[in-house]
């Protein structure tokens, strides 16, 4: 739990920290995001000897192409984010992640042929309303939400999909990021354009962007593995939360009538899908019980 919530809630602190590098191109702080990446997840690989089976996936097409698509997606998803917090629409990228849970089972039902529950589906189509609601008042910042939010379910979907541990899979999109980047901190030096190295705070936030991308997915790999799924749900709310948070009373944004019954509607949803999730989940959990306790009779066990 300890490492879900700081998981979580560093990802809703993060436009703080990218506020911080708002002089900075926001490729350039993608691309550097991704080059220190790379030297924090080879390091955690060689302190557990896990180099090997990341050499055995990149020479695996079947696992190679899924990722180099996963790679692109929270590529997309990054850039769209750190030019979201750096232009003032810390609310816009907020809400592309209060929607993201929404259209994970919705690309669940079109996709995987997963079946609704009725409270999804009224969860969703309340969302669905907020979000037209938002396409008529806020035209202008609806693309961040709906990019950031489809950008980052494609993501989790294609992982889901992609038979890799959390941080073989972290560590060969960044390797696929890797070469991109580096290319482009070239081409951007050779123009007299970088900022890495101008001056000591920008070059050490700069370095530290490593970690923060990094330590936040480790501790969610980590409370994946020992969380039922229907807490992980709850909790995942925490980072937009906080990132509207962010936006409303350190940013001084400004929500027009539109966009509060919108997002009225969105939260609305998002609490029937929460209440919804916790009922099925003690469904789940009693049945189960009740399945064990049969079998315990028939088996004639002093556990019955």
């Amino acid at each position: 739990m300890l490492a879900a919530v700081t998981a979580y809630g560093a990802w809703g602190l993060l436009p703080i920290f990218f506020r911080l590098l708002h002089h900075v191109n926001s490729v350039e702080i993608v691309t550097q995001r991704i080059l220190w990446s790379l030297l924090l997840i080879i390091t955690l690989l060689l302190a557990r000897k896990g180099l090997p089976a990341l050499f055995e996936i990149v020479r695996d097409r079947r696992l190679l192409l899924p990722l180099a698509g996963s790679a692109l997606m929270i590529a997309v998803n990054w850039l769209t984010y750190v030019w979201a917090v750096n232009a003032g629409h810390v609310i816009a990228a907020s809400l592309g992640y209060f929607l993201n849970p929404l259209v994970n089972v919705g690309l669940g039902v079109l996709l995987l042929h997963e079946r609704l529950r009725r409270g999804q589906a009224l969860a969703i189509g309340i969302a669905a309303l907020g979000v037209a609601i938002m396409a008529a008042t806020a035209l202008t910042t609806l693309w961040i939400s709906v990019t950031l939010a489809l950008s980052f379910a494609f993501y989790g979907l294609i992982r889901k999909m992609t038979p890799v541990a959390p941080m073989m899979g972290l560590g060969v999109e960044t390797v696929l990021l890797a070469l991109p980047a580096m290319a482009y901190l070239i081409w951007l030096s050779t123009h007299g354009g970088i900022s890495f190295g101008q001056d000591v705070p920008t070059t050490a936030l700069l370095i530290i962007s490593g970690a923060v991308t990094t330590v936040p997915l480790v501790l969610f790999a980590s409370a994946a593995q020992s969380l039922p799924m229907a807490t992980l749900g709850l909790l995942q709310y925490l980072a937009p939360t906080l990132q509207f948070l962010c936006g409303m009373l350190l940013f001084g944004e400004k929500l027009n009538q539109g966009q509060m019954v919108s997002f009225a509607l969105i939260w609305g949803g998002l609490v029937l899908f929460a209440a919804d999730s916790l009922a099925a989940a003690r469904r789940n959990r009693l049945a189960i019980v009740q399945a064990n306790c049969v079998a315990s009779k028939r088996t004639g066990s002093p556990t019955a």
